[in-house]
């Protein structure tokens, strides 16, 4: 049985082609905002200004049929299987992008860091973690 998974929120972001996003959040990514669906307010009512989060997002525009790509697109690089790279084309093109919240109204959530691009499914919200003890 398929599992389904069902988008909490959207992207809106002033990246619009998938050429115009930089590789990594760090790499000039503009502010963007996470639109989340009003019935998720409560699983996002402590979220905060500087907050650390893990946004994982449904690259809708990704090829699900990529095996392997040169990395970061250099030709002069060899090929490499994408469960060894961060393509976002790759069989479940799953996004992952650490971000810092800079703001939060109402069930909108501005954010620093993330390349995503505009209208790209929003698929859950992660604290990020610090180190954990495990003695």
């Amino acid at each position: 049985m398929p599992n389904v998974v069902h988008p909490i929120g959207v992207v809106r972001s002033t990246l619009h082609a998938l050429h115009d996003a930089p590789n990594q959040g760090d790499e000039g990514a503009p502010d963007a905002d996470l639109v989340l669906d009003p019935r998720y307010s409560a699983a996002g009512a402590d979220l905060g200004a500087g907050d650390e989060i893990i946004v994982l997002t449904w690259l809708h525009r990704a090829r699900r049929d990529t095996l392997a790509v040169h990395p970061r697109g250099d030709e002069r690089r060899p090929l490499t299987g994408v469960f060894s790279t961060r393509s976002p084309d790759r069989p479940n093109p799953i996004g992952l992008h650490q971000v810092t919240i800079v703001d939060v109204v109402g069930t909108t959530v501005r954010v620093r860091g993330l390349e995503a691009i505009d209208g790209t499914p929003i698929l859950d919200i992660k604290p990020v973690l610090g180190p954990v003890d495990v003695r």
